[in-house]
């Protein structure tokens, strides 16, 4: 209990405050419509309205909650408004560039480590690349592989992949330089090969930085999948639903998409902690 109550604590003051943001943004629009039809709104209306108006500046917290309710209960699977379906397009993009990303940071890992002429090569290359705004790199990557004939879930993939990989490569990078030079001297004096001491030693050792870098880089997919489908034009996807809301000025429906994004963010990152639990514990690292 004593755990749960700063949660709702904070909990609750951010949802005052967004009751209170959401009055003051909308109601100036309630006080336009009762200025053009003659009438005088008092104070208890006003709030009504506030928190039911159909295009709100800021839609209330109750609002996005029902927008979510009915995107993941109130529609079918396959239809077009179902945050489902969106979520599942979304996901599966996700896991694809994740996958892509966390190998190739893996890979280039290794060889940073093992060999000085990548680390004073490759690494900086890695670090300058995430200078480039993501927003800057997806349309020219879209249109690209466009002209290629590649469409769909690839492109999506491989500009989640391009956020994600540098968090991997970092941390995997600074998990394989862990162990000090009392341990590499011990596996030295039992006349250890260079991958011994990768499997036994430097791989182990990697694993809690390992997983630290898989959390970040499982949401920086997320991100990447998300802004890959804003000028990709495409019709399905949390992100193709941000961008038709916004057309639209459906603020409820952007708010619902970007609280399902986060949702779906919430829960990779939770399956990523579990999974990193049960290999610790496995290997002996946590109790």
């Amino acid at each position: 209990m004593r755990s749960i109550l700063p949660i709702l604590t904070v909990l609750s003051a951010i949802v005052a405050l967004w009751y209170g943001a959401a009055v003051l943004l909308n109601k100036q629009w309630t006080y336009d419509q009762a200025a053009r039809a003659g009438v005088t709104v008092t104070t208890a209306q006003m709030l009504a309205d506030t928190m039911a108006q159909e295009r709100p500046v800021l839609p209330a917290p109750h609002q996005v909650a029902k927008g979510l309710w009915d995107g993941f209960t109130g529609q079918k699977i396959t239809s077009k408004k179902s945050l489902v379906l969106h979520s599942w397009i979304t996901f599966s993009a996700t896991m694809a560039g994740f996958a892509l990303g966390t190998a190739a940071g893996i890979l280039l890992a290794v060889g940073i480590v093992h060999s000085r002429a990548m680390d004073m090569s490759v690494m900086p290359w890695a670090i300058a690349s995430q200078t480039i705004p993501i927003l800057a790199i997806a349309p020219m990557v879209i249109v690209v592989l466009a002209s290629l004939g590649i469409k769909g879930l690839i492109p999506k993939a491989i500009i989640a992949a391009y956020l994600s990989f540098f968090p991997v490569l970092v941390g995997m990078v600074k998990g394989l330089r862990a162990p000090d030079g009392m341990q590499l001297d011990l596996l030295r004096t039992y006349n250890a090969s260079g991958a011994e001491t990768f499997w036994k030693l430097r791989l182990p050792s990697s694993m809690p930085y390992l997983f630290a870098s898989l959390k970040v880089g499982v949401a920086a997919a997320l991100v990447g999948t998300i802004v890959a489908e804003l000028p990709a034009g495409a019709s399905q996807g949390l992100g193709a639903r941000l961008l038709s809301g916004s057309y639209y000025g459906q603020t409820i429906q952007i708010w619902s998409a970007l609280f399902a994004a986060a949702i779906l963010a919430a829960g990779l990152v939770l399956i990523v902690g579990l999974i990193e639990g049960r290999v610790l514990k496995r290997m002996g690292m946590v109790r």
